[in-house]
């Protein structure tokens, strides 16, 4: 990242300022990072915390991935792309669909037009689990997202232009998410919870930032990557952060699964798994060899009929862990 210049989406966001303290703090000698977001009261709020007379290499864009031309506008001088702007609450996205719409796809469009006709060298976009067999309006909007991010690599001509897509589950402590609920609500006595059987799939916001890092740095061009994370139990989230307080089942919401899924069966049967990661393939023929790619990066296909869910996921998160990285993670984001 060092001497690169760097163009976020959303960079006010959770995953936005997280991504610019560690860059800073990971790559002095990244060139330029430009912030692009909409809301000038948080550019402003955040310019407290990164002021551009302390890192000169910052730069504050007002603008909104629903405009193109103002996208083109910052992208001059950029190799490399961020996209986590996104409408992602899920009841707002249910009441303002073509609003979700909007900024959700044709925003992604927008960037992806943008980043062609500006030569970027590297886009990387932000997905969720939400998108995988989704059944709310957000998770629609990314899985379509997703597919444009992936195709666009058919658009880029001969030059080296990369894009791929990152999807990981819920980032501990990012606004809106349900461990800052449960922080705010625990001194009534009584937690809501929608299901006691409901599970998700948990990054830290440095996991996320680093997974980034990990796609910019290896990526071929039309993959989607998957982190290897833990689990936890919404009951154990309850117990972490308040076991004294009663509990109040309250019902799924409209759009809400027990357990997420960032792997279907079917996404499986074009999945390779390494290590610590996997990688969900194009759906066309990519450019590049698939067999060399696995090779390289030492993986092997995955086995027919597997699905990484939430609730069957093999690594789970203790009350203890929970408590501990809750400590460690979350305090920062809660009052972001």
């Amino acid at each position: 990242m060092n001497g690169k210049s760097i163009l976020i989406t959303g960079g006010t966001g959770s995953f936005g300022k997280k991504f610019v303290e560690m860059t800073l703090a990971k790559y002095p000698e990244v060139e330029r990072l430009v912030i692009y977001s909409r809301d000038e009261l948080k550019q402003y709020e955040m310019d407290q915390t990164f002021p551009t007379s302390k890192f000169p290499q910052l730069r504050y864009f007002i603008g909104d991935v629903r405009d193109k031309d103002r996208l083109i506008r910052a992208l001059s001088g950029i190799d490399t792309i961020v996209h986590a702007a996104a409408l992602k609450q899920v009841p707002a996205a249910e009441y303002n669909p073509f609003e979700a719409v909007k900024t959700n796809i044709l925003g992604a469009q927008n960037v992806i037009d943008a980043a062609i006709t500006m030569k970027v060298d590297r886009v990387v976009a932000l997905s969720t689990d939400k998108a995988a067999a989704p059944i709310n309006l957000y998770g629609a909007t990314k899985l379509c997202s997703d597919k444009l991010f992936t195709a666009a690599n058919q658009f880029a001509g001969n030059r080296d232009l990369r894009f791929s897509v990152v999807r990981y589950g819920n980032v501990m402590g990012s606004r809106g998410s349900v461990i800052p609920f449960f922080l705010k609500e625990r001194h009534k006595g009584v937690l809501p919870i929608t299901d006691e059987r409901m599970t998700r799939f948990n990054i830290t916001l440095e996991a996320g930032v680093n997974l980034v890092y990990f796609a910019l740095q290896n990526m071929w061009g039309g993959e989607i990557y998957v982190p290897k994370i833990p689990s936890y139990r919404i009951m154990d989230v309850a117990k972490a952060i308040a076991p004294e307080c009663g509990i109040n089942f309250v019902g799924v919401r409209p759009g809400e699964k027990i357990h997420e899924e960032m792997i279907t069966e079917t996404d499986a049967l074009n999945t390779i798994e390494f290590r610590d990661y996997f990688v969900i393939l194009p759906s066309f023929s990519p450019s590049w060899s698939i067999s060399e790619f696995t090779e390289k990066f030492k993986g092997k296909s995955c086995q027919e009929g597997f699905r990484y869910n939430s609730g069957s996921n093999s690594e789970w998160l203790t009350v203890e862990e929970l408590r501990s990285l809750i400590y460690n993670h979350v305090d920062s984001a809660v009052t972001a």
